[in-house]
């Protein structure tokens, strides 16, 4: 027989069951939260026609998307959970009701280099709140918290939500005369800290900024200070622009309302230089960063858009949202050694039956299942020293060993395998009032 080395694509995550059981739980408490701010669950196909999922790609997007045809159908891979979306709530537009809190956890694909912590497979996590021709401005104000909520209970507690609005930046280019240049002119700002300010001015004057534009740029970029005396010398820049105006009157709001969903100041500020979705965002926008570990990038952003499926229905739907690369992030967290695959296991007690007639100790391990007690059999005949070590390798908390006297006696004895004491306890005293109180100390 000619054996196939058994191989992963690059770009494909594949885990260790220990890893697995971390990279759950980080997964789950994101769903839990989310669900805990009242999102709805939803599930689109990772496979959808390539007309409908690319009706607005282009560029770079369009030519990291998975596509081929089967049949006559010309498919695609999802590349991001944002467009199926918006297909899902124009197709479904007349059975929602708006604001419509969806969240969605899932896999998309995007075909581009793989190289250390990018991936062509990841699980983003997305929550949105779509509004039927508008959408209040509070509810910008409430996706901080969370965000807070999530870092907080993936065991962080110095990182920072920075806010900003595109409005602001846009109205700025205009005021300036560089609409046009909107694009490149924050390429090249954005560089400033790797680089440093005067080859950031050289860098625009490349492009044709003028010397006095350039100086109004990094004046902006440059404004210190809290986030409300930020948005003060905002106003007092003295620019005479519509859009710069109504995007500081929103960022000023948003920031004020904050603070009413109970997110610490020193977890979120304005920065100014914040300017994530050129060709999407239009008003608020979000990057959250860790902060004694900025070498991850942004580890949730998002912010809000004026036409969720504009593309696919003749309704304004706006929206607000944030994303979590999960995939990255957990990568990121573990090569930092910032988490810590240790739970080798999910079972709780391991049974051990030392008898021919399994029906007691399936029994048994039905009871405790039923009190939501995580409880595994060990089905195979090994000897008993073999079996004690499967548990101590999977550093399974507890066993029972069930044989021919205990069953007779109805008591057998409880090990607990990090202390090595052991209890005799009676079986139905066991899956009863001690199955309460063992499950109370497990979770």
């Amino acid at each position: 027989m000619n054996r196939i080395e058994p191989r992963t694509l690059p770009g494909f995550m594949e885990l260790l069951p220990n890893e697995q059981i971390l990279f759950n739980k980080m997964r789950n408490t994101i769903e839990n939260t989310y669900q805990k701010f009242g999102f709805l669950p939803l599930d689109t196909p990772i496979i959808e026609l390539s007309e409908v999922l690319l009706a607005k790609a282009g560029g770079e997007t369009e030519k990291q998307i998975y596509r081929f045809n089967k049949g006559d159908n010309d498919l695609s891979l999802r590349f991001d959970l944002t467009v199926p979306l918006s297909k899902y709530v124009a197709k479904n537009y007349g059975n929602l009701s708006f604001p419509f809190r969806r969240y969605q956890i899932g896999k998309v694909y995007r075909a581009e280099k793989a190289q250390r912590g990018r991936y062509r497979e990841f699980y983003q996590c997305d929550i949105d709140i779509i509004g039927d021709g508008e959408l209040n401005l509070i509810n910008d104000s409430e996706l901080p918290s969370v965000i807070y909520t999530i870092f907080k209970e993936l065991g962080f507690d110095d990182f920072t939500i920075k806010i900003n609005n595109r409005k602001i930046l846009n109205g700025l280019f205009e005021s300036l005369g560089q609409k046009e240049n909107a694009v490149e002119v924050l390429r090249i700002i954005d560089k400033i800290d790797k680089i440093g300010k005067e080859a950031v001015k050289e860098e625009l004057s490349k492009i044709g900024v003028s010397r006095e534009s350039i100086t109004n740029i990094i004046n902006f970029i440059e404004i210190e200070g809290t986030s409300n005396e930020k948005i003060e010398k905002l106003k007092q820049l003295g620019i005479q622009n519509e859009t710069f105006e109504k995007g500081v009157e929103e960022l000023e709001y948003v920031i004020n309302n904050i603070k009413l969903f109970g997110v610490p100041e020193q977890n979120y500020k304005v920065d100014l230089t914040i300017a994530r979705g050129l060709d999407y965002y239009t008003g608020t926008v979000y990057e959250t960063f860790l902060n004694e570990y900025r070498e991850l990038g942004s580890v949730c952003s998002g912010g809000r858009y004026e036409n969720l499926a504009e593309y696919y229905i003749d309704k304004k739907l706006p929206g607000v949202g944030i994303s979590i690369g999960l995939t990255r992030l957990f990568y990121k967290l573990n090569e930092l050694n910032l988490i810590k695959a240790s739970k080798k296991s999910i079972s709780d007690i391991l049974i051990i039956p030392m008898v021919q007639d399994l029906t007691v100790p399936i029994n048994i391990a039905t009871k405790l299942r039923n009190k939501g007690i995580k409880t595994e059999i060990y089905l195979n005949d090994k000897k008993l020293k073999a079996k004690f070590k499967y548990a101590d390798k999977l550093e399974i908390p507890y066993v029972i060993v069930i044989g021919e006297d205990e069953i007779k006696n109805n008591i057998f004895k409880l090990k607990d395998m990090k202390t090595g004491e052991e209890k005799e306890i009676n079986i139905d005293v066991f899956v009863g009032d001690f199955g309460d109180t063992l499950k109370k100390h497990l979770y």
